[in-house]
């Protein structure tokens, strides 16, 4: 079996965990198409969050307590940095992380693709799974927000980390998505899915930007099982509520199988796989089943998996 996911966030690293270890059980083949809308430069370094969230996951390095980052960090370049008043102050760069960025930076000056780039940082990771950026152009995630009665954008980053999105956001703009064409792999990838799985990540700033990659959409032709990000009218983690209020939906597992809506109808899901606490939603069109869908431990993590391939085969 090939299966394909979907995934931004530290909701899409930590569903990788389980679909990694379904697939060492099973001898299925698993590619990640990560998103890139998060990526910024700072400092002169080229930062793609979700790519290193789902690379130090897989590979035992995130800091477990955070969610993010490395393990056992530290922060002197930061301290030393806000010593001489750089800007931002307000993202920080742990020392270790910092060489993932120059490694990164380093090769893309020289030419590299982003996801050439990816796979020789794997290599050093060994993820167990096959990391593909969305895209290797510049496709970013932008909000356009209000501030005493004006509007501006900012990066998302910005608008998520800094603000902490208490700026009220008026719209999600993906600059450069439209003109960007899938990573080296991608179309391939999917091409060749048995499953496509879409992980818990956040629907309006993790997997939309995904989508909006030229040609990605359109390459979704293998049986599609989304896992709901929301249990219970609530967001397992993050902000996604304050993303679906932007775009004007209700944040649940209806609202968010809504949102990806039916392939029958010019949708995404075939499968929408949701907690038992919203086993009564009902999407026209899709196959909609109920399993517990709190990500403990990668045991728990790999029956959601489980359950969503078995949605798959419904």
């Amino acid at each position: 079996m090939r299966i394909v996911v979907l995934a931004g966030g530290i909701g899409g690293a930590k569903f990788l965990t389980g679909v990694r270890a379904v697939a060492r059980e099973s001898g299925a083949e698993v590619t990640a198409v990560v998103n890139v809308g998060d990526d910024v430069t700072l400092h002169g370094l080229r930062i793609c969050p979700d790519l290193d969230s789902v690379m130090y996951t897989l590979g035992g390095g995130a800091d477990p307590e955070r969610g993010w980052g490395r393990r056992g960090e530290t922060w002197t370049v930061k301290e030393e940095l806000a010593a001489y008043g750089a800007e931002p102050t307000w993202f920080g760069l742990g020392d270790r992380d910092i060489a993932t960025h120059l490694v990164r930076t380093r090769m893309l000056d020289a030419g590299y693709p982003l996801s050439a780039v990816t796979e020789a940082l794997s290599t050093r990771w060994q993820p167990g799974v096959r990391l593909l950026p969305a895209t290797d152009d510049r496709a970013e995630t932008h909000v356009v927000v209000e501030e005493q009665g004006k509007q501006r954008a900012v990066h998302f980053q910005e608008w998520w980390v800094r603000y902490r999105g208490e700026l009220p956001a008026k719209r999600f703009v993906f600059v450069g998505a439209e003109a960007s064409k899938p990573a080296a792999g991608v179309l391939d990838a999917l091409g060749a899915a048995d499953v496509i799985l879409v992980a818990p990540s956040n629907p309006v700033v993790s997997i939309a930007p995904i989508l909006a990659v030229g040609g990605i959409r359109e390459a979704l032709t293998a049986p599609v099982v989304g896992v709901s990000p929301i249990i219970g009218g609530a967001p397992v983690r993050g902000m996604a509520d304050k993303c679906l209020a932007t775009v004007g939906v209700e944040c649940s597992a209806a609202g968010v199988g809504g949102l990806y809506g039916a392939r029958s109808t010019g949708g995404l899901l075939d499968g929408w796989l949701v907690d038992p606490t919203d086993a009564d939603v009902s999407i026209p069109g899709v196959t909609v089943r109920s399993h517990d869908l709190w990500m403990r431990d990668e045991a728990s993590t790999a029956a959601i998996v489980r359950a969503a391939l078995e949605v798959a085969g419904a």
